[in-house]
């Protein structure tokens, strides 16, 4: 039996109290559905710069109402200290997933990155340290890999930040470490890889490459590939994004905390090989919908051409296991855009 079944099991008899922050968001949206399925308590915060109130709706439609009564949502920022320190009051265990992700927007606003990837990251670090949360599981990124040529990515090289979204997810990181070494307060990083899945919004001029290819390729419009279409990256569905947040949170080895993990499934897929399965399967749900060639543009600054994840660090210490590879969470995916685009 795997870590992740023998920990659903255990939660379902012993529930905890869990803060979830940007929560509307599409990662805190899918921890949300995990958690009140598992009958846990949660309480939520987003200040919904990024995150949508339909995720909510969402989420409630799809559990009980029981379930639901379980659910606490506090409106407010992680940049605001004193938000931070009422959200962590009684909470047993944090999932920090609150950002403003993005590297393009981060080289349009690097102010505004650093403020909610920073001065919020230690606002909430802080206050969890103070009301004796019993640990703090944050999202980090592969982003911090940075200029490292080396493939697959091993958590213990990394290089220069390109983009000051990879600055910001690195000094987190160094916060994190500095809060284990002076006050002996517990957190794990997770270094996301390219994530998908439901409810990821692609509208805007910073959404995810699937959802905004997906929601393009429904609506019959063309699509633009950032240079030769062979930068790759290990995409992972938002199911394993979420095992990996209970997993770090509740771990019992010793040997886990204090550390920061590669999450992904560890499989590299080009923009051009993605641009087709896409199209293959979407075709294949609607087959009215036409075939479409791709234009290609310049790079985009800030991206570093090949992202590949070792998982290997993240399957020995916290029992990490995707569920689902990348074609299996892309039908998924497909399906949800499908009921979802208007």
């Amino acid at each position: 039996m795997s870590a992740y079944i023998t920990l659903q099991k255990a939660l379902q008899s012993n529930p905890r109290t869990w803060l979830v922050t940007g929560l509307a968001g599409f990662i805190g949206s899918n921890l949300l559905e995990k958690l009140l399925k598992l009958n846990q308590r949660v309480v939520g915060l987003d200040n919904f710069a990024t995150g949508r109130s339909d995720n909510f709706k969402q989420v409630q439609a799809l559990v009980s109402a029981e379930q639901w009564a379980r659910f606490r949502f506090i409106e407010g920022s992680i940049e605001d200290a004193a938000t931070c320190q009422r959200a962590c009051e009684g909470v047993d265990l944090v999932l920090h997933q609150a950002a403003l992700g993005s590297v393009p927007r981060s080289m349009e606003a690097p102010l505004l990155c650093h403020a909610a990837n920073v001065t919020g990251f230690i606002n909430m670090l802080d206050a969890a340290r103070l009301a004796k949360v019993q640990r703090f599981v944050y999202a980090s990124s592969s982003a911090v890999y940075g200029d490292h040529p080396g493939l697959p990515k091993v958590e213990a090289e990394i290089g220069l930040p390109l983009s000051p979204y990879a600055a910001s997810k690195r000094i987190d990181e160094v916060y994190a470490d500095s809060f284990a070494l002076a006050y002996g307060f517990e957190s794990i990083g997770l270094r996301y890889f390219n994530v998908f899945g439901p409810r990821q919004d692609p509208n805007g001029a910073y959404a995810a490459v699937i959802p905004k290819w997906l929601d393009a390729m429904i609506r019959n419009e063309c699509i633009q590939i950032n240079g030769d279409g062979e930068t790759s990256r290990d995409f992972c569905f938002v199911d394993n994004i979420v095992q990996a947040n209970l997993l770090a949170a509740t771990t019992q080895n010793t040997g886990a905390p204090n550390q920061a993990y590669n999450i992904a499934v560890g499989e590299r897929t080009t923009l051009n090989e993605l641009f087709q399965v896409l199209q293959d399967g979407l075709r294949k749900l609607n087959p009215s919908l036409p075939q479409q060639k791709p234009h290609y543009g310049p790079e985009r600054a800030g991206d570093v051409r090949h992202s590949h994840a070792d998982i290997s660090k993240a399957k020995r210490l916290l029992g990490y296991e995707p569920a689902l590879r990348v074609g299996e969470g892309l039908n998924l995916a497909m399906e949800w855009y499908c009921a979802n685009t208007r």
